[in-house]
């Protein structure tokens, strides 16, 4: 059974992860607002709708953490996949800054998988 008190506070983790409002969370799973208010405030409890609906719109939670706090957030992923990730990052990075000699940077923007960005400017 899920602890109602302790799954609102990790589903006000994931809020406050992605930098969202509840407003803006809810639109991302797609849900009514007042679902969001009903169960932060402990009012109602969340469905198997309402939990299938925050893991595909975010892959990185994991569905024991979840419900019952075992595991971790954001999910780990395999020391491969983040080395991978990494030089990815690092290549782009490198590429960039390799430029950026010869030019005066106006602005950055970095763009995060759940459509949200940071945008930079000089």
């Amino acid at each position: 059974m899920i602890n109602s008190k302790n799954f609102t506070k990790r589903l006000q983790e994931i809020i406050d992860y992605y930098n969202l409002s509840a407003s803006s969370f809810a639109d991302k799973i797609g849900v009514q607002r007042s679902s969001i208010s009903h169960i932060l405030s402990g009012r109602n409890k969340p469905s198997l709708d309402f939990v299938m609906k925050i893991l595909s719109s975010f892959p990185e939670v994991d569905l024991y953490w979840l419900l019952n706090g075992k595991g971790t957030f954001p999910k780990t992923t395999s020391t491969k996949e983040q080395k991978n990730t990494l030089s990815f990052k690092e290549n782009y990075v490198n590429d960039a800054l390799e430029t950026s000699h010869s030019k005066d940077i106006d602005r950055i923007i970095i763009f995060f998988k759940d459509g949200t960005f940071k945008n930079y400017t000089n």
